[in-house]
């Protein structure tokens, strides 16, 4: 059963079912421009959590599985998920500047109501960062318990790897986060990268 904390921000409602730490297994294949192919299993732990404020704190980190058992670590990733909306005087930002003005009230569901696009849902940013010198920056629609998201802007710093877009699907069934990542890197087309299925931990 989905339980909504009674403490959250109302623009994070539609997203109250992420949060929690997430914790499981998936597999990776892809194959590179080069004719090179990865493919294993990978553990991986993910963690929503928020602070207060108008957005999702994101932290996913994942490790490959050997044959013996053993775990090579993988890249690790932080960002923020938040409803797609103007930004408003009261709002805080850019850097950290404070807000121009006072909100007269926290922003309620009616507030959030009105974002509800015709699809049925509410349109998404998610920015998320690769301890390996990439940026991406998502934008997508959460429906319920699912969500879908496509690379807007990716940026690379010059030591990266190849990457240039990605989509990710993440949707809640029977209790766990199933999720699946299609990339286009290393000089292939975009494809089938990753997927897994995680349980919430205690």
């Amino acid at each position: 059963m989905l339980e909504i904390p009674t403490d959250l921000p109302a623009d994070l409602v539609p997203l109250s079912w992420l949060i929690g730490v997430w914790e499981g297994s998936g597999v990776v294949a892809y194959d590179a421009a080069d004719e090179q192919h990865f493919s294993g299993e990978f553990g991986q732990r993910i963690s929503f959590s928020h602070d207060g404020g108008d957005s999702l704190n994101y932290s996913a980190s994942a490790w490959l599985i050997g044959e013996d058992g053993s775990h090579t670590p993988l890249v690790s990733e932080v960002g923020f998920w938040r409803l797609a909306r103007p930004a408003e005087a009261a709002d805080a930002g850019p850097g950290l500047l404070p807000p121009s003005a006072a909100r007269a009230q926290p922003r309620s569901a009616d507030d959030v109501e009105s974002l509800r696009v015709d699809e049925g849902g509410f349109e998404i940013e998610a920015s998320i960062v690769h301890a390996d010198g990439l940026l991406e920056v998502y934008l997508g629609q959460v429906r319920g318990p699912r969500i879908d998201l496509a690379t807007d802007a990716v940026v690379r710093a010059p030591g990266a790897k190849a990457y240039n877009a990605a989509t990710r699907m993440y949707g809640l069934v029977d209790g766990h986060l199933l999720w699946a990542w299609d990339i286009a890197a290393l000089g292939g087309e975009m494809a089938s990268h990753a997927s897994a299925r995680l349980a919430k931990a205690e």
